[in-house]
């Protein structure tokens, strides 16, 4: 008697660009976006506009073509891209009062721009938790160098897209549930860099993030996009974990 095996189901939480969503629809499998922005990759059919805990509990909900989806079986895979406006090391500078710099951390003030940034990194902090502690027996939480280090634990690798065939730095933690590291496809040039008036140099791409973009938005989607090579080796690479 022929015996087909189950199509695994994937879980994009965080991600509205559908990059690595379809990489791994591209393999066969039942992948899904999930986000509460509308979905920029062009398969609304694919993407969950709802709040990600509500779909991992139900298995599914209302896709943001308007029909209702619920998967057979278990959700086998979850790869998020949890927010990192409050967690990166980039935003740290926001966080205190600049005229406090020389103050012990327990006396210094809010930063008077983002009186709430206390709060917010707070909730920022337990989403992320809340996504790696989920109950799916294969999770993936990336996210840019920051405080999740300290908060959580050290990330299971630190890997760039330059290790995947896309010229560009970009310091991309991994934190590993029942996955294997992600190993590098195609190795090249980390990319263009430019020099700021202060001597910091930073990657041409993320500098193009914030001077090209024309909305917030905008921005903030460049900024946190998943460059091509390394979606598709974490879809080629890690469906062969669950499989």
């Amino acid at each position: 008697m022929f015996y087909k095996k189950p199509i695994k189901n994937i879980l994009i939480a965080c991600e509205e660009s559908q990059t690595v969503c379809k990489e791994f629809r591209k393999l066969g499998f039942n992948a899904f976006s999930c986000d509460i922005q509308e979905s920029s990759g062009g398969h609304p059919e694919w993407h969950f506009k709802e709040d990600i805990f509500k779909i991992i509990e139900n298995k599914g909900g209302v896709l943001e073509n308007g029909k209702t989806h619920y998967i057979d079986g278990e959700w086998d895979l979850m790869i998020a891209h949890p927010p990192c406006t409050y967690l990166a090391v980039s935003g740290a500078r926001w966080y205190y009062h600049p005229d406090d710099k020389d103050l012990p951390l327990e006396e210094r003030r809010p930063h008077p721009k983002y009186p709430n940034r206390a709060k917010d990194r707070k909730d920022a902090i337990e989403f992320f938790l809340k996504l790696a502690n989920a109950n799916i027996k294969h999770i993936a939480v990336e996210n840019p160098i920051g405080i999740m280090s300290s908060e959580y634990k050290k990330p299971s690798q630190i890997v760039h897209p330059y290790f995947f065939g896309d010229k560009a730095s970009k310091a991309t933690c991994l934190w590993l549930k029942n996955l294997s590291l992600l190993e590098p496809t195609n190795m090249v040039e980390k990319g263009e860099f430019i020099e700021l008036s202060s001597g910091k140099k930073i990657a041409k791409w993320y500098s193009d993030a914030f001077t090209k973009a024309k909305s917030e938005d905008e921005r903030r989607r460049l900024r946190s996009k998943t460059f091509q090579g390394m979606a598709e080796a974490m879809a080629k690479q890690w469906s062969k974990d669950i499989e």
